[in-house]
């Protein structure tokens, strides 16, 4: 131990201007201690010491040299702990796998003398490393585990880390409820320690996932918690963070007065403390609020403004917010084109946060086998010198190797025979091949068949689509060049063609429904529509549809009930946000001025049941018999909006590829129910 007493008198001059007393005291105790496990334990404090002081090349040479006096003692505690150490510092620099092994080795020893506490603590720095990593559900696995001994045996500051990483993983994984669970659970404990700094997260973490729950007076309570234990001094950015999102979370339920009272104060803060980051985020809240009052110059100058700040913010959901302002901004002041530009950047950069959420799960996030290093490695540090010194272990060496030569023998003997046997086989196997390609030929060309037919089922499928499309296409787009030529030529005056804007809009949205159809219909028609489910909450696709039919519902002033609630499907979102839209669509076209459409799901026999129901006009026996029959049949709606009798055929075929099953409902003159029975989880494979 020559070069641990070296080492610690160099480190000792070395970093005495820079470290710590506590370090310099633990250098020269352990300079002066003899060679026994008491020297091991201090050298491990001051491994942890330096680790702390984020000293991780010294701690490395530490750890080299109390490793050798550890295993030089036999002495299984200093084992465990210093390769917990050097998994710690590998786990820092993102070295997976040496980092997994030697907390594995960590592990084995703790195993051997019985302490679940050091148990405990590996495997809630296992679970912590794989979350980091992206693999949440080994990660939950370890930590959940972990936190029971923590738990019991009343670690707080512990518990509090577990907690707050598991709360992440959950939130990671799509689980709200336990991810509120464990934040409420890491408040708990870091009040009891007075944990200023980690109070303010948990308060943060779960107003958060109160907003995203739509609980908007819970965000608020636990929003103003945070602002309660702020530091003037320390925490400005953290208020100039807090203050917008208050003014947000009362803007949802349309009190402008407190929301503005949150917004301009935020907005004044964040300039006073030049916090870019922050100013961006006022100014796109403000800027929603006076544009929902209709005040549409003070909003246009204000969304204008965090545009500029936009384009060099890294807080990209807030760039995406001021994005959506913008679209809503320029179709306010009738700037289509504008609007349209913005929407498409809309888009582009929510696909791109949506690629970037995903989890980025590693290739390989087996656990290395380290049951043969440990074996191999760490039980022949410890005995293999009283063997090696015995003659029963040379004569055990002698025997092995005897036994290697007859195995080698063997499996000359084998090879040579196989050999033989192979070659008399040969001819039998090549007829075997020859039969065998035959056969696959023949399979080839019924395949090459069945091919063919489907192309030709596929160009007569494309014949009639288009035989019925060309029509209606037609007639929609030549209605609107009319009226755009009669406006051109001066035909008709400003007002007579404001009077036509409704008629001319409607055959718009008839076009565009009718290629939005064609195109979801003929990918199904080529087979090229793959599913790609998860679970996602039904009643935010109600939401989101719902706001794309309030003009329609509101021109025929139709009643909208909805009863929709909170639930999670497991299907495609994408898919079936299709078949929602038709199905609201349907409800609305063939609702008459003043009837009711219902909008409800419920759990039934472990899967989600959604409605859509109408008291419109309802369907006759005949008609219901050539729904969801792929033979293009529609009617008119009851304001003469016209149909490609697309939408029910994608609905149908949407709803099987999910697993799920749809089927409808009416009597004519009293009113429709169109079901859906989706999957609420994945099928076990």
């Amino acid at each position: 131990m020559k070069q641990l007493i070296v080492l610690a008198a160099f480190f000792s001059v070395l970093i005495g201007y820079t470290q710590t007393n506590e370090i310099d005291s633990l250098i020269l105790n352990l300079a002066y201690q003899k060679q026994d496990s008491t020297k091991v334990d201090t050298s491990l404090y001051l491994i942890q010491a330096l680790y702390e002081a984020n000293e991780p090349k010294k701690a490395m040479q530490f750890i080299e040299e109390t490793e050798r006096l550890a295993k030089s003692l036999n002495y299984t505690k200093g084992l465990a702990e210093v390769n917990y150490y050097k998994a710690r510092i590998y786990s820092d620099k993102n070295d997976y796998y040496n980092a997994i092994d030697n907390y594995t080795k960590s592990k084995q020893f703790y195993q051997k003398i019985n302490d679940t506490l050091g148990i405990a603590k590996i495997n809630n720095s296992i679970g912590l490393m794989e979350i980091s990593r992206g693999n949440y559900t080994a990660g939950l696995e370890h930590s959940l585990s972990a936190i029971k001994i923590f738990e019991e045996k009343n670690l707080r500051k512990d518990l509090s880390l577990a907690y707050n990483n598991l709360a992440e993983a959950y939130y990671n994984t799509q689980q709200v409820d336990k991810a509120l669970e464990f934040n409420f659970k890491a408040l708990n404990v870091r009040e009891q320690l007075r944990d200023s700094s980690g109070m303010k997260t948990s308060n943060k973490n779960i107003a958060m996932l109160y907003a995203m729950r739509k609980e908007h007076r819970k965000a608020i309570e636990y929003y103003e918690t945070v602002l309660s234990l702020l530091n003037p001094e320390k925490d400005k950015a953290l208020r100039g963070e807090i203050l917008p999102k208050i003014g947000d979370q009362y803007l949802n339920f349309k009190e402008y007065d407190k929301a503005a009272e949150y917004l301009i104060e935020g907005l004044t803060y964040n300039r006073s403390i030049k916090n870019n980051e922050g100013i961006l985020r006022a100014l796109n809240s403000v800027g929603n609020l006076n544009l929902q009052q209709n005040k549409t110059k003070i909003a246009e100058s204000q969304i204008l403004e965090a545009r500029e700040l936009a384009t060099s913010s890294s807080d990209k959901y807030e760039v995406l917010k001021n994005l959506k302002l913008l679209v809503s901004l320029d179709s306010t002041r009738n700037k289509y084109q504008s609007a349209f530009k913005w929407q498409r950047e809309y888009y582009s950069l929510k696909d791109e946060l949506e690629k970037q959420n995903q989890p980025k799960l590693p290739v390989n996030t087996d656990a290395i086998s380290t049951s043969e290093i440990f074996n191999d490695g760490v039980n022949n540090d410890l005995n293999n010198s009283n063997v090696a010194n015995s003659e029963g272990g040379i004569e055990l060496k002698r025997l092995k190797v005897i036994s290697y030569i007859l195995i080698a023998a063997f499996l000359i003997v084998s090879t040579i025979l196989l050999l033989i046997y192979l070659k008399r086989k040969n001819t039998i196997k090549y007829t075997e091949e020859l039969e065998a390609k035959n056969e696959q030929i023949q399979k080839q060309n019924e395949a090459i068949l069945a091919q063919t037919q489907h192309l030709e089922e596929i160009n007569k499928s494309k014949d009639r689509l288009f035989s019925i499309v060309s029509h209606d296409l037609k007639d929609s787009i030549s209605s609107i060049k009319g009226f755009l030529d009669l406006l051109k030529e001066d035909s008709i005056s400003k007002e007579e063609f404001n009077e036509l804007i409704p008629e001319l809009s409607e055959n718009a949205n008839n076009a565009s429904l009718l290629l939005y159809n064609l195109l979801n219909w003929s990918k199904s028609q080529m087979q090229n529509l793959e599913p790609n489910p998860e679970l996602f909450n039904i009643q935010e696709v109600f939401s989101n549809k719902l706001s794309l039919v309030e003009p329609k519902i509101e021109q025929k002033r139709i009643v909208l009930i909805d009863e929709s609630q909170r639930d999670f499907v497991f299907a495609d979102k994408s898919m079936i946000e299709i078949v929602i839209q038709n199905l609201i669509t349907n409800a609305v076209k063939f609702s008459r001025v003043g009837d009711i459409i219902t909008i409800s799901n419920k759990d039934q026999n472990g899967k989600s049941l959604i409605c859509v129901e109408d008291t419109g006009v309802g369907m006759s026996k005949d008609v219901l018999n050539k729904l969801f029959k792929g033979n293009n049949f529609t009617t008119v709606g009851t304001k003469n909006e016209k149909g490609t009798g697309l939408g029910l055929t994608i609905c149908k075929e949407l709803v099987e590829l999910n697993k799920g099953r749809i089927w409808v409902e009416s009597t004519q003159n009293v009113g429709s129910k169109f079901y859906v029975e989706l999957p609420k989880a994945e099928p076990a494979t």
